[in-house]
């Protein structure tokens, strides 16, 4: 009897372990770097990652942080990461200077990028910086916003210093009278917390063409070879943003257990207005992409036309 009965343990149950460890050994690895630090704006990976998204679609996913925010469009062009967050303008940028990248999904659907001041200062209109130092945050692509948001909104005359990441400490210092490129969802709320308030335009409400901030990328040779793969990713990325939505609470903890590091208070509040922006769908806006390209071309972002379909892959 108990050798009938090893009989049909060997012919049951080894091949259900030897496939379950199948299983855990083909999990395809994939590197995914990030534009920056973790931080709020992420949050659909890390839920992705701890609630087991990638998992279920076979992904084991590594995520890496750059030392610069130009780093994940290289590394991804060169095909020496998976798949990297990037922002449209510049990918659009990218694009015109002959990257071979393309866009598989979407993280931010509009902009988070703003034109920020402090309150107080006399700044109620874009018409009220004629003549102000206005610094910027990222060469070769917000003083290029700010150009052109100068030019449509009739700024005739001012001064443009780069302040880098130096954000809140130039506009205290009064250094500059505002900066392009801050995040609503940050700085704003960083500023509350020590005591100023916050102004800001919105770039899509003063000219610019809407836009979506955060997008995920790839090279053209992995969006061919791996395009399962990279299917995967985005289902996962849709399903976690889905998780949000309805249970942000817990998108919010999953978040902190995976970036322990990340101040809470300030991530929270940085969270209810990151929230609503999480992208609805992976799938981009073909006229929408190619209304901001045009744009870019037309203000000088970019010195090249960009046709967006051969690189939203449609």
């Amino acid at each position: 009897m108990k050798s009938k009965f090893r009989i049909f343990v060997s012919i049951v149950l080894v091949p259900f372990f030897l496939l379950t460890a199948s299983s855990i050994c083909a999990a395809q690895k994939v590197t995914l770097m990030l534009d920056w630090f973790p931080n709020i704006d992420h949050l659909p990976i890390y839920v992705a990652q701890q609630e087991g998204f990638f998992g279920d679609e076979g992904l084991d996913v590594t995520i890496l942080t750059p030392s610069s925010t130009t780093d994940a469009l290289k590394l991804v062009a060169s095909n020496n990461v998976d798949i990297a967050v990037s922002y449209e303008p510049q990918v659009i940028i990218g694009a015109s200077a002959g990257l071979e990248i393309r866009v598989i999904g979407r993280l931010v659907e509009h902009p988070l990028s703003v034109l920020l001041f402090l309150k107080g200062k006399g700044i109620t209109n874009p018409s009220d910086l004629e003549g102000k130092t206005i610094g910027y945050t990222v060469p070769g692509m917000m003083d290029v916003l700010m150009e052109a948001f100068a030019k449509i909104n009739g700024i005739k005359n001012y001064v443009p210093i780069n302040v880098g990441f130096a954000i809140l400490q130039s506009l205290v210092a009064q250094k500059v009278d505002a900066i392009m490129g801050p995040y609503k969802n940050y700085e704003t709320v960083e500023l509350e917390e020590k005591g100023y308030q916050a102004g800001w335009f919105e770039l899509n409400e003063w000219g610019i063409p809407d836009y979506d901030e955060l997008v995920f990328i790839s090279g053209e040779r992995a969006a061919e070879e791996k395009a399962e793969v990279l299917r995967g990713f985005t289902r996962a990325i849709d399903r976690a943003i889905s998780r949000t939505r309805k249970d942000p609470q817990r998108a919010l903890e999953s978040y902190f257990s995976a970036v322990p590091e990340a101040p809470r208070d300030m991530e929270s509040k940085a969270f209810e207005i990151t929230r609503p922006l999480y992208a609805h769908s992976q799938t981009c806006d073909t006229k929408k992409w190619q209304e901001f390209a045009d744009f870019a071309f037309r203000y000088g972002l970019i010195q090249k036309k960009v046709d967006v379909t051969a690189i939203l892959g449609k």
